[in-house]
């Protein structure tokens, strides 16, 4: 993670999201532009929630572990999402992972300027409640939904999610052949039934398998059989 202060950018991702009304000249003041790699962790489940962040560019991953160590990935988020709200409202620590897919930008403040400035601040506690009502609505609508798809789909929709991101052009991810087992927990089956739909998919000409990594050879394809995204 690296912080900067550099206004002008800041300023202009708040203009270019509309969102310079939901805050005070307070908490403007607060504001910092901070900046992730991809695979960087943003924030992991467990540990003491601080910060508000707001995505402004870039993709995020999100996953939950069991307790027994298994993950399970809940969904993918571009611009604009807030990551730290529920925590910051209920102040408790970090519900899931949040793992940067590319290159991340986000706006973060601190919780204890968000309770001095914002606290009694109209326009943000509004900001927040709509964004904290849409999640709820989403996974109420999707989570479990979503488990009921066939390994083929969730397969095709996380790479999909991984291997591109609509903001970035330059943004071609891979799937390492390393991190297979990760990936069957995250979509939730398992190592052997994974590499029989791996296999599948590339008898297909959707997908092809080498040593080091698995990339998307027909995007198009592999949309159509995704149907859409279920992780986005």
């Amino acid at each position: 993670m690296k912080q900067t202060e550099d206004k002008q950018q800041l300023n202009y991702y708040l203009h270019a999201h509309q969102i310079e009304s939901i805050f005070n000249a307070p908490l403007i003041a607060q504001l910092s532009l901070y900046s992730f790699d991809q695979g960087e962790i943003i924030c992991a489940q467990g540990e003491p929630s601080q910060y508000l962040y707001i995505l402004v560019k870039g993709k995020i991953k999100i996953y939950t572990t069991s307790l027994e160590g298994k993950k399970l990935i809940l969904s993918f988020k571009t611009p604009l999402e807030l990551v730290g709200d529920i925590e910051y409202v209920q102040g408790i620590d970090i519900i899931n992972t949040v793992e940067a897919v590319s290159s991340v930008n986000m706006i973060g403040i601190h919780y204890d300027s968000l309770g001095k400035y914002g606290s009694d601040y109209t326009p943000f506690l509004q900001f927040l409640l709509k964004t904290i009502t849409r999640k709820f609505c989403i996974k109420c609508n999707s989570l479990s939904f979503n488990l009921m798809y066939p390994v083929e789909i969730r397969l095709a929709s996380y790479l999909l999610s991984i291997s591109f991101d609509e903001s970035d052009a330059h943004f071609k991810g891979r799937l390492s052949t390393n991190s297979l087992r990760d990936v069957a927990d995250l979509i939730g089956t398992s190592y052997r039934h994974l590499n029989r739909v791996i296999h599948h998919l590339c008898t297909e000409g959707l997908i092809e398998r080498k040593k080091e990594f698995i990339h998307v050879k027909n995007r198009e394809g592999l949309s159509d059989l995704a149907n859409h995204n279920i992780y986005e």
